[in-house]
């Protein structure tokens, strides 16, 4: 469902607003530098093991952020939504998580996931057929909800560790494990069939989507102490959730209310 490479989609956003246990760091720093009367710096490097290459990563997240987003993806976004009626643009984002689905399935075999890989087989044939090459979701309403496993998960489970924190150019929050993922996905069928123009076509409407339900977290994102730290553990923290099947064990640490809220939101 985030993707991912997922082509231009995660090209463009990818998780691009994707919790800020970083954020108490900060604000401790800026209270020392507040007491011995200096003024706190503007960006906070901390010193992440997973995230070795910060120093490159926040110009990269800016230039995300305050470029490609606020000129490019939200105002087309925007665009997006003001001419495309709620109903189609469903209907065109179903059609594009069908196509997942035979990736889901594969790597739910991999898992060894046998009911998972009978659900997004089940999905992908009634929602092909009933669905109209998968206009409609059908299938959720028998009951079949997505099961959303890609490849970046399948390596987790075979033990293969995240690799460096990456903040790629419009593409976002990735890691090394997540970027190898998404290409191996891009290869299964049907997506590896297709032709340029719909691979990109795909990809567009991928990007609006997310972009669409990003829009009502904008302000967590913009009133967080620190964005760069807050989107990171987000996007940790996600995938994390996601290689449990929705119940990871217990966190080392708590993670304050506004990250919690955010992943209830983005979820």
């Amino acid at each position: 469902m985030l993707s991912p490479i997922k082509s231009v989609a995660l090209l463009l956003t990818a998780v691009l607003l994707t919790g800020c246990a970083s954020s108490k760091q900060a604000e401790q720093q800026a209270a020392t530098a507040g007491t011995a009367g200096q003024q706190a710096p503007k960006t906070v490097v901390y010193d992440d093991p997973r995230d070795p290459w910060e120093r490159v990563n926040r110009p990269l997240f800016d230039f995300n952020l305050d470029v490609l987003d606020e000129y490019l993806l939200r105002p087309a976004t925007v665009g997006y939504m003001t001419i495309v009626p709620k109903p189609a643009r469903k209907g065109l984002k179903n059609v594009v998580d069908n196509l997942g689905e035979p990736a889901s399935f594969l790597n739910s075999i991999l898992q060894a996931k046998p009911e998972k890989a009978a659900v997004s087989a089940g999905r992908f044939l009634v929602n092909s057929t009933v669905g109209i090459v998968g206009l409609f979701d059908v299938a959720r309403k028998m009951g079949l909800e997505p099961a959303d496993e890609d490849f970046n998960q399948t390596l987790a489970v075979w033990g293969v560790g995240d690799g460096p924190y990456l903040m790629v150019p419009a593409r976002g929050p990735t890691t090394i494990r997540g970027t190898a993922g998404g290409i191996v996905d891009n290869l299964y069928f049907p997506l590896g069939l297709l032709n340029t123009p719909l691979t990109l076509t795909r990809a567009a409407i991928m990007a609006l989507d997310a972009r669409e339900e990003l829009m009502q977290v904008e302000d967590m994102l913009n009133n967080s102490l620190d964005p760069y730290s807050f989107v990171k553990e987000a996007y940790f923290q996600r995938q994390r959730f996601k290689i449990y099947d929705g119940n990871p064990p217990p966190p080392e640490e708590t993670l304050d209310d506004d990250t919690l809220d955010f992943l209830d939101e983005i979820e």
